[in-house]
């Protein structure tokens, strides 16, 4: 799974998750892309099964580029745990997804199977995403 290999301060804030994607929000490397639609925490896993999703529909036809990384530290408390005792420990690392932002790049197949690449990837992402291309924008 995905995640930093070190960082300055262990734990983090839960932070606000509110407004558009001000970074990220435009094809860069290939010729369509994974648009988000919603505002989530999407998981190192979520990330790396709608990775494989895409590259397995392909049959190893394009490039494909991930343009999230999850680098935000999420904490969680034992079950049956009493209250007080500190912050818990990591139990995964997310990516902040905001509207707008391009989560998956492909290039190098042909459009029909890219759309149905990311068709079926974006079932394995816990939010509402939209097909784009380099032309559209």
């Amino acid at each position: 799974m995905l995640q930093p290999k070190r960082r300055k301060y262990i734990k983090d804030f839960r932070g606000r998750r509110r407004g558009a994607a001000t970074r990220g929000n435009s094809i860069s490397f290939g010729d369509f892309g994974l648009k988000a639609q919603e505002v989530a925490w999407i998981t190192s896993a979520q990330i790396e099964s709608a990775r494989r999703t895409i590259t397995h529909s392909l049959k190893r036809g394009g490039r494909v580029w991930v343009r999230i990384f999850p680098d935000k530290p999420i904490t969680s408390r034992p079950a049956g745990k009493r209250m007080g005792g500190g912050k818990g420990d990591i139990s995964t690392y997310v990516a902040v997804v905001k509207p707008g932002l391009i989560l998956f790049e492909v290039a190098g197949a042909e459009p029909g199977a890219i759309r149905e690449a990311f068709r079926k990837a974006s079932a394995k992402l816990p939010i509402d995403v939209k097909v784009v291309s380099r032309e559209e924008e």
